[in-house]
C-alpha cells in the first residue's frame, strides 16, 4: 500500500458561475482500520480561499501549519490577503523545497480571485501544479471521483446547484472506495444573493457554509453552519 493511501482520503473542488465548492470525506484510518469519523481535511485560509490536503494525515497537518505561518507573514508585510494564484505558487514552492524528503500530501486549492473569478488547482507531493477550469480531485477515491464529476459537471452552475453537485459526486464516489467515507465536509464561496431561509446575510456579502452530510441516513440530511 502506498504511503499516500495509508490514512485514506477523498477531495474534490469544482467551479461554477462566479463561485467555487470544495469537499472532502471525514474518515481517518490506518489502512483498513477506522480511527476517527470527523477528521478535517479542508482548511479556511481566508474568506476567499480554502485549502484541502489529502495524503498522510500527519504530513498534512504539518504542511498546513507551515502555510498558515507563511500566509500570516504575508499579511503583515503586504497588509492584504493572498490571491489564490499566489497561494498556489507558495504551496508549490514549499513542496518543491522538500522534494528529496517530501510531504506525502496532495493539496487542492480553491478560491475566488480578481473580479470574482473562481480558481482551482491541485498538485503532487513535489509541487507540480495541475490547473483546471472545471474540477480537480485528489485522494484514494480519485478514480471514482473523476467518473462522478465527468458525468455531473456542467458549466455555469449557480451556487445552490454547485453545492448539490459536489455533495452528490462525493457521496457516490466514497461508496466505491473502502479507504474513505463516513460522510463529508463541503464548503463553497460566492458573491451574490443569500440562500433561502437564512437570516443575517445581505445580498453582496460573502458567505461560506459548511455542509455535514449524514452518510448513514437513507436520505441525505444537510446541516449548514455559517461562518
Amino acid at each position: 500500500m502506498s504511503i499516500f493511501e495509508y490514512n485514506g482520503s477523498a477531495l474534490i473542488a469544482m467551479v461554477g458561475k462566479n463561485c467555487f465548492a470544495i469537499a472532502s470525506d471525514r474518515r481517518l484510518g490506518v489502512q483498513l482500520q477506522t480511527i476517527a469519523t470527523d477528521f478535517q481535511r479542508i482548511y479556511k485560509v481566508h474568506d476567499r480561499l480554502f485549502l484541502g490536503l489529502s495524503g498522510l494525515a500527519t504530513d498534512a497537518q504539518t504542511l498546513y501549519q507551515r502555510l498558515v505561518f507563511r500566509h500570516k507573514l504575508y499579511q503583515l508585510r503586504e497588509e492584504r490577503d493572498m490571491k489564490p494564484e499566489t497561494f498556489a505558487n507558495l504551496v508549490s514552492a514549499i513542496l518543491y523545497e522538500k522534494r528529496f524528503g517530501p510531504y506525502f500530501c496532495q493539496p487542492v486549492i480553491a478560491g475566488l480571485g480578481d473580479e470574482d473569478k473562481p480558481f482551482i488547482c491541485t498538485m503532487d507531493s513535489i509541487g507540480a501544479k495541475e490547473l483546471a477550469k472545471d474540477f480537480v480531485v485528489a485522494g484514494t477515491a480519485s478514480e471514482s471521483l473523476y467518473g462522478a464529476c465527468e458525468s455531473m459537471f456542467k458549466e455555469g452552475m449557480e451556487p445552490e446547484e454547485l453545492f448539490e453537485t459536489v455533495s452528490q459526486a462525493l457521496l457516490s464516489s466514497v461508496d466505491r472506495d473502502c479507504l474513505s467515507g463516513w460522510g463529508g465536509h463541503d464548503a463553497y464561496g460566492s458573491k451574490g444573493k443569500d440562500l433561502e431561509g437564512k437570516d443575517g446575510l445581505n445580498a453582496g456579502n460573502w458567505f461560506i457554509p459548511k455542509l455535514l452530510l449524514d452518510y448513514f441516513s437513507q436520505f441525505v440530511s444537510l446541516e449548514c453552519c455559517w461562518i
